[in-house]
């Protein structure tokens, strides 16, 4: 039998494409691969977090703005206890700091707290421990797996703070955070995390 040179052309384009679609998923399949279970890094392999430069605030007070021994007609927090020393927000209006110790690190706005530590008690994310708590000043808490990264924080020391309407009582023992309009908060120690 004679094909014409069309029909010719027609059935070498068809065996082609009918060549392409067979051996395009075999093609396909040997460039591609899934690997079950979640990538964890080897110590000394790499950064832990992102390495940029980033300022820490000082924590010293500003002269008086008025005169010397006349106290202020009203606090700059009403709700922050007689001696809490104040840690100013960023431009954002986040408060970041350390424990002394320097394993906690949070961070602060008027709405939440959100502190990370290695837990030792602290409930199943994802199959691994959670390394974050986080309360909002209505007194709802979650516990997150994170990581804050290269916060500013500054370093504070077993004394009381105020950071956007928190009060903050760090002590060797842990740290209280305590929301100044509600009560709502939480401590916050690597053994244990008690909310209020």
């Amino acid at each position: 039998m004679r094909f014409s040179q069309n029909a010719r052309r027609g059935m070498a384009g068809g065996s082609l494409v009918l060549a392409a679609l067979l051996a395009g998923p075999m093609l396909i399949s040997g460039c591609s691969s899934v690997i079950d279970g979640k990538p964890v890094a080897a110590p000394g392999t790499g950064p832990t977090e992102p390495n940029f430069p980033t300022p820490r605030p000082s924590i010293t007070a500003a002269p008086p703005s008025g005169p010397i021994g006349v106290p202020p007609t009203t606090p700059a927090n009403p709700t922050a206890p007689a001696g809490a020393i104040p840690l100013p927000p960023d431009e954002n209006g986040y408060v970041f700091i350390e424990t002394k110790s320097g394993i906690t690190r949070c961070q602060i706005n008027k709405d939440s707290v959100g502190c990370e530590a290695p837990f030792t008690d602290s409930p199943m994310q994802d199959g691994e421990h959670a390394n974050g708590v986080h309360i909002t000043s209505a007194g709802s808490v979650q516990w997150i797996l994170g990581n804050l990264g290269a916060i500013p924080a500054v370093t504070i020391d077993y004394k009381i703070y105020d950071a956007q309407g928190w009060t903050i009582d760090a002590s060797e023992a842990g740290t209280r955070f305590t929301n100044g309009h509600t009560g709502h908060g939480m401590f916050v120690s690597v053994e244990k995390v008690s909310t209020f």
